[in-house]
């Protein structure tokens, strides 16, 4: 028979141990939520225990677990001083393209070189404009390319959601894409209009037989 007091539920199970966790009803018409932890004994039967949390200590429980988690999270940290924290970012922040050498940079790249002298990954990632920490700007363009096999006419088909599935590609730095996209398909139609050149004859002398 159906609890009807159990409003959601989720449960999962490690070996002969199973956990439940209720989102109830209770008499007063509060809510609670209750944990429960049911082990499976030899003789087939179960030994449970629990434990309630309600509604007027949801906001403690979920600030508790969040500083549970930020300080396993942030567990080496613990006994680093501020300079120790300052040197880390540092070294991070050094292995992105501002590690690089100048020339070797998109941006210094195109203006020293051309930006005919640019590889797509390198287009793309000015674009783009930044990476994320563990990877760099270009390096996410070329995941990109690599997506569409490095055909520039299919990267001109993707839509927002198919750049977003990228880790570090968030709305702001798609909708460069597109635009910059956009404007190069206005653009085409425009370079295969080959200009016919005028020929003012003044006399029939000008005008070379056909046959002679």
């Amino acid at each position: 028979m159906k609890n009807h007091n159990i409003l959601a539920s989720e449960s999962f199970s490690c070996g002969s141990r199973h956990y439940f966790l209720d989102f109830k009803l209770a008499r007063n018409n509060s809510n609670y939520i209750s944990i429960t932890r049911s082990d499976a004994q030899p003789d087939g039967s179960y030994t449970r225990q629990s434990v309630a949390f309600f509604e007027e200590h949801f906001h403690v429980l979920i600030a508790c677990l969040s500083s549970l988690f930020r300080t396993v999270a942030y567990q080496d940290e613990q006994n680093m001083t501020v300079q120790d924290l300052y040197s880390r970012n540092i070294e991070r922040r050094a292995s992105g393209i501002k590690s690089w050498e100048p020339e070797l940079r998109p941006r210094e790249k195109m203006l020293e070189r051309g930006r005919d002298k640019m590889s797509n990954a390198e287009l793309l990632a000015m674009l783009i404009g930044s990476g994320t920490p563990r990877e760099t700007a270009v390096d996410l363009a070329g995941r990109i390319l690599e997506s569409v096999g490095g055909n520039l006419l299919k990267l001109s088909d993707l839509e927002l959601s198919d750049y977003c599935r990228f880790v570090g590609m968030g709305v702001a730095k798609t909708c460069s894409i597109l635009a910059a996209m956009e404007l190069a398909k206005r653009m085409y139609p425009m370079l295969n209009v080959v200009p016919v050149k005028k020929v003012q004859v003044s006399s029939g002398a000008g005008i070379r037989p056909a046959i002679d």
